[in-house]
Parts: structure tokens; C-alpha cells; sequence
């Protein structure tokens, strides 16, 4: 791996203290999700780091949008979702995970924002049974129940924030390996817990 020596401006990370009314903000997002595209949706998820009390996280809402085909998706969920106002991304995107091949099945996703002058969110439209689905479940409900690691994890962030004020990729450089690690004391904690798939929030 080649580790940059700068990392330009791009745009400020800004942590805030957990907000009781993120949960709420999601509820409003699934909501609206629900009746645009209900019939295709297999399941809807508030993730990232405002779906987890008690830890600082920058002020954008994470939906996790899981259909059994992104193929199909692709061809007509999306299309809904933007006549409701929704901004497409790229096609496709992957998620980053250094265990697997950077183009595996188990990373792609279709990703999508906010509507036009509306509070920042993330949609990622993840297929069932994925690899990347079920990380994201498995790493918000890790860090819920595992105060000493979700406290390590806030410490991190801070730190992050303050060596990249303002570069997004810098912070997110730094950020992206320690979660990878969490990711490995989540599978042995689903273990001995017996974690499986939560009930859609």
C-alpha cells in the first residue's frame, strides 16, 4: 500500500455528540423510502455511526437499503427513487475491504443522496445475503452493546478529525483500518453472543 504525504482540502469533518434525534431523522427517511419504493425493499436499516447511542459521528444519516437483486434495483428502484427527488451517484460502487477483492460481488452496492437542499444522508443499496450487508448490521450492533470498544472507536474518530480538519479522505485513510479491526472483534463477539440478522429497524 502507498501512503500519501499530503491529503488536499476537500471538505471539513465535523464530529458532533450523539443526537437522540438522529434515530428519529432516520424514521422520517425510512418512511419516505417505504412509500416510494416499498414493494422492492427487502429490508431498511439505520447504520453507521449516528444509528449507535453514545457515539460522535458526523451529521449524515446512513440508510442501509437491502434488495434481493441490485441488478433489478439498478434497472428500477433507482429510477423511483429519483422521481421522489433522491440524487443517483455512480452506477455501481464497492465497498472497501481489504479481506476481499476490490471488484467481489460482496462489496458492489448502488449508492444515492438526499434530495436537493434536504439534511445530508447516505443511501446504500445493498443485496441480501452480501458480505457488505451484513458488516454493516454486524459492526452497529457490535459497537451498541461493547461500550469500551464504541469509547476506543469515538477516541479514534476525534483523533482522526483533529490530525485532517479539513480532508474527508484523510480522515477517512486513517479511519478505515481501525474498523477493520472492529470488524474482527464483532465476528468473534456474534460467536459467543449468537448475533444474527436484527429485525429491520
Amino acid at each position: 500500500m502507498t501512503f500519501p504525504t499530503f491529503f488536499p482540502p476537500s471538505r471539513p469533518v465535523v464530529l458532533e455528540a450523539y443526537r437522540p434525534d438522529w434515530a428519529g431523522e432516520y424514521q422520517q427517511l425510512a418512511a419516505r423510502l417505504q412509500q416510494a419504493a416499498g414493494p422492492t425493499i427487502v429490508r431498511l436499516d439505520h447504520i453507521g455511526s449516528t444509528a449507535v447511542p453514545g457515539l460522535c459521528a458526523k451529521d449524515v444519516i446512513d440508510v442501509q437499503l437491502t434488495v434481493a437483486s441490485l441488478e433489478e434495483a439498478a434497472g428500477n428502484l433507482t429510477g423511483v427513487l429519483r422521481q421522489a427527488g433522491f440524487r443517483q451517484g455512480e452506477s455501481w460502487q464497492y465497498d472497501i475491504f481489504h479481506a476481499l477483492p476490490a471488484a467481489s460481488p460482496e462489496l458492489r452496492k448502488l449508492y444515492m443522496r438526499e434530495p436537493e437542499g434536504e439534511r445530508r444522508m447516505h443511501l446504500h443499496i445493498r443485496e441480501a445475503a452480501r458480505f457488505n450487508a451484513r458488516f454493516a448490521l454486524l459492526c452497529r450492533d457490535y459497537l451498541r452493546a461493547q461500550d469500551p470498544a464504541r469509547q476506543e472507536y469515538a477516541l479514534l474518530k476525534q483523533r482522526a478529525a483533529h490530525l485532517f480538519p479539513t480532508s474527508i479522505d484523510g480522515y477517512l485513510f486513517l479511519k478505515e483500518p481501525v474498523f477493520h479491526l472492529l470488524y474482527q472483534a464483532a465476528e468473534l463477539w456474534a460467536e459467543k453472543t449468537g448475533w444474527r440478522l436484527p429485525a429491520p429497524q
